[in-house]
């Protein structure tokens, strides 16, 4: 286990491990904990109660947070004739067919977010190797592969996120930025929270909520009280 610094043995000391926090209070230690030098990134993360092997407890999706989450997105989108245009007006940072497809072939990978309409999908299907591993691949389930391109690039570029269940039942979100106001803060991660518990699968059993926690990049987890979100 690597050693933690000063300043990390210091956030330390300011949270309680045992306590689930109201998230005003846990926002608050946010601002407090972040001891790096740069703007870190708020994440939550959620413990769910679902079997992600099942197929009918599978979570996935997207989401506009209320306030983005403090980065600009790179959107690159996979479209051809009018809806090509539709991108490129839309703000879409890069907008091809072939040649994109070439590029990323030979290892380019300078963007965030791939959009692509249904019939540009059996070319971009063939790059399901190296995007897949990346969690780059567009997905209807996330409104990535639609021919409504001005729309889709315009939410990505507003701060639309994207969730998904892994392999051990947590799900993490950014949420924005330590310098963010914390009503932001406070709103973005209700907004998810609120996303999550109405995406909840029919299948899942027993409590769903498990536990949540946020948390800036360099800083310690802080567990929240997600209680009032599940009643």
């Amino acid at each position: 286990m690597a050693k933690k610094s000063k300043k990390q043995q210091e956030a330390l000391k300011l949270v309680d491990r045992s306590k689930a926090y109201e998230i005003k209070e846990a926002v608050e230690l946010i601002k407090q904990t972040a001891k790096a030098n740069f703007d870190e990134t708020v994440e939550a993360a959620f413990r769910l109660g679902v079997d992600p092997k099942k197929a009918d407890q599978q979570l996935r999706g997207a989401m506009v947070l209320p306030h983005g989450t403090g980065k600009t997105q790179r959107v690159l989108v996979f479209a051809k004739g009018d809806k090509a245009k539709e991108a490129e007006n839309a703000g879409a940072d890069f907008v091809g067919e072939q040649d994109l497809i070439n590029r990323i072939n030979q290892g380019w990978f300078d963007f965030d977010v791939v959009v692509a309409t249904p019939d540009m999908m059996a070319e971009v299907g063939k790059l399901g190797r190296v995007l897949g591993p990346k969690g780059l691949m567009p997905n209807p389930k996330t409104g990535t592969v639609t021919f409504e391109v001005e729309k889709a690039v315009q939410e990505i570029k507003a701060g639309k996120v994207e969730y998904r269940v892994d392999k051990s039942s947590n799900v993490h979100v950014p949420i924005g930025k330590v310098s963010f106001d914390d009503a932001k803060l406070i709103e973005n991660f209700e907004a998810i929270t609120d996303t999550l518990v109405k995406a909840k699968p029919q299948a899942a059993k027993g409590i769903y909520m498990r536990n949540a926690s946020v948390a800036s990049t360099m800083g310690p987890g802080i567990k929240v009280d997600v209680s009032s979100f599940v009643r």
